[in-house]
């Protein structure tokens, strides 16, 4: 599976942004799909997840309430809307794919994903 993020741009402070990511290759197997971000000198985080089916999503504090997380399986593309952008927010996004046999959200540990996109830069100014 070959995943492409991208929508990622700059935006003030309290705007909305919207995330694609597109999955191409072997689509025909089960993943579960997750966003991660990352800044300069920190660690990649987890953002927000969504099980194959889209029935289930999970999301990290810090997002909660701002960000929700949806996919298309007919256009193999899990979409990250992100509202009320802050600029702590500011960061490289990424999604991964977790190859899962069966229909729960993924995993935040990052090292149990199986594929990555190449990333998204999302710039929030005060």
């Amino acid at each position: 599976v070959q995943l492409q993020a991208s929508g990622g741009g700059l935006v003030q402070a309290g705007g909305s942004l919207r995330l694609s990511c597109a999955a191409s290759g072997r689509t025909n197997r089960r993943y579960a799909v997750g966003w991660f971000r990352q800044t300069p000198g920190k660690e990649r985080e987890f953002v927000a997840g969504i099980s194959w089916s889209g029935g289930s999503n999970y999301y990290a504090d810090s997002v909660k309430g701002r960000f929700t997380i949806t996919r298309d399986n007919a256009k193999n593309t899990v979409f990250l809307q992100m509202n009320s952008l802050k600029p702590e927010d500011t960061a490289v996004y990424y999604c991964a794919a977790q190859i899962l046999n069966i229909d729960i959200v993924p995993n935040n540990d990052r090292y149990r994903y199986n594929y990555w996109g190449q990333g998204t830069q999302v710039t929030v100014s005060s």
